[in-house]
């Protein structure tokens, strides 16, 4: 590098430096996401011969400071960073076409942003050596999530919030109110572009069908929800009932199970007694029969005494 560097002085002080310029006929390009762009890049250089040609693509995300290589040319050698490997398509023969433009294939969102084009041919070492292309990849912003905060009831703030997860640009938001003939009303509340709408001191005029629009320069996508006290009372009142009928059914169950045991121990007890009083009633029987079998033969006994 250091040798480099002094050879550029070098060359410099004794007056033999060339002159390179670079340029490109687009400084800004939009493209769709998942498409392939090209970025344009071409030089004349004023020395004899290319054979000390470097190209050199370095990029700049919009969310970064910090430059990537993208690919790289030094006198017929080719090399492409990892992270672009497959998706680039490098320029065919540059030293002699003078065309040092690129193709990216299957443009992500992430791809946006500044893309330099640098081109040295020694002794060319003045002039304009780089040219930059700003890239915008544009996506349709997906289907928002929308959501409310809040008690929908007459006289409560509700807010309504919408975002889409993905878009690039960013989307900007819009809400509208859809009547039963899904007429375009106006909303009565404050919004901002970040997708959020306030209503403050909601009204029966107020409650109904919002949609919600996320869009930018790629398209647009919505998502809609129901603004209706009845609905949220009518959901409270039927998780109430659907509790009490719970409950009613667990009482059932327990009164069933208690009513079975105690009919089931009163015809234990029943018959318990039944067997006592069998038990009590054959014994007085039995002790009758013994004294009416025994009375005839003491009489006998007792006739015959006199006889003898």
């Amino acid at each position: 590098m250091c040798s480099t560097m002094s050879l550029l002085v070098l060359l410099s002080i004794i007056g033999c430096v060339e002159l390179i310029t670079v340029s490109t006929p687009h400084k800004y390009v939009n493209v769709t996401r998942g498409r392939d762009v090209l970025l344009p890049c071409t030089f004349v250089t004023s020395a004899p011969d290319t054979k000390n040609l470097n190209i050199m693509w370095d990029f700049v995300a919009t969310s970064s400071v910090i430059p990537k290589q993208v690919y790289y040319y030094l006198s017929g050698t080719v090399d492409i960073a990892t992270s672009y490997e497959g998706r680039v398509q490098p320029p065919f023969s540059p030293a002699t076409t003078k065309n040092a433009s690129i193709i990216i294939r299957n443009i992500q969102p992430s791809d946006t942003g500044v893309y330099s084009c640098q081109v040295h041919n020694l002794p060319d070492v003045e002039g304009v050596s780089e040219a930059d292309i700003f890239v915008l990849v544009f996506e349709t912003p997906s289907t928002p999530y929308c959501s409310v905060h809040g008690d929908v009831e007459s006289g409560h703030l509700v807010t309504l919030t919408c975002h889409s997860e993905h878009g690039s640009p960013p989307p900007t938001y819009t809400w509208i109110r859809l009547d039963q003939a899904k007429t375009r009303r106006p909303v009565m509340g404050r919004t901002t572009d970040t997708g959020i709408l306030e209503i403050r001191n909601i009204s029966q005029f107020e409650f109904g069908e919002y949609q919600c629009n996320a869009t930018n320069g790629e398209g647009f996508s919505t998502c809609t929800l129901e603004l209706n006290h009845d609905v949220g009372d009518g959901v409270i009142a039927g998780a109430v009932i659907g509790a009490l009928l719970g409950c009613v059914l667990i009482l059932l169950v327990v009164w069933f199970i208690a009513h079975t045991l105690k009919k089931h121990k009163y015809k234990a007890v029943k018959a318990s007694e039944g067997n006592e009083m069998m038990s009590s009633t054959q014994a007085p029987e039995a002790s009758d029969s013994v004294t009416m079998a025994t009375t005839p033969s003491n009489l006998h006994v007792e006739g015959d005494g006199p006889k003898a």
